[in-house]
């Protein structure tokens, strides 16, 4: 009987771990300790590492729970529009902009691992509905999958860099990619093997 409170204070000191490690990022840029981060919580260390496992841990909460809350609502909305392929464009668009305003959390996320196709992929699943509407239309080619788009917000994330503030590199290379997306009159050709060394 009381395993269940103790699964519920789990949570909410995993979701106040995580918000403190999100504003201790914001805050105070890619240098809070673990012992901040627990301070501004109201946990002791050792819930932290109980709870992400340390500092990569809380990283990739964080960024999970940024990807849950700021970048799925975005899919959904996009499931509602008339105009799949401007739903699609608009929400990957979105996106990339969103995280890309997080320069701190998006470096520490980047260093690591945390973002990736797969976390990408799971939090953008909710545009799978709009991708097949999309095709229907024949606005995106045939072949083009979920992962795909997740594929495409990283590497247009991959683009940002602190030289070019207005994000014109940025979004210049998600056009570039979206434009790959649209139907072509030929499918892809497979690119020939590497020369060899």
């Amino acid at each position: 009987m009381s395993a269940q409170p103790r699964r519920a204070d789990a949570r909410r000191n995993l979701d106040r771990v995580v918000r403190a490690g999100i504003a201790a990022f914001e805050e105070l840029g890619d240098t809070p300790s673990l012992e901040e981060v627990a301070r501004r919580a109201g946990v002791g260390i050792a819930t932290v590492y109980r709870l992400v496992g340390g500092r990569e841990g809380l990283v990739r909460a964080a960024f999970e729970a940024f990807f849950a809350e700021e970048i799925e609502p975005l899919a959904l909305t996009a499931r509602t529009a008339a105009d799949p392929w401007r739903a699609l464009t608009h929400a990957l668009a979105a996106t990339v902009e969103r995280l890309a305003a997080h320069r701190v959390l998006l470096a520490a996320a980047h260093r690591a691992g945390a973002l990736s196709v797969d976390t990408a992929e799971r939090y953008l699943g909710p545009l799978a509905h709009v991708l097949a509407a999309a095709q229907h239309a024949e606005q995106v080619r045939p072949d083009l999958l979920v992962r795909d788009l997740a594929a495409i917000v990283v590497m247009a994330l991959a683009s940002t860099h602190p030289g070019d503030p207005d994000g014109l590199d940025r979004r210049r290379c998600l056009a570039l990619l979206l434009d790959g997306a649209r139907p072509g009159t030929q499918p892809p050709q497979p690119l020939p093997p590497p020369a060899p060394r």
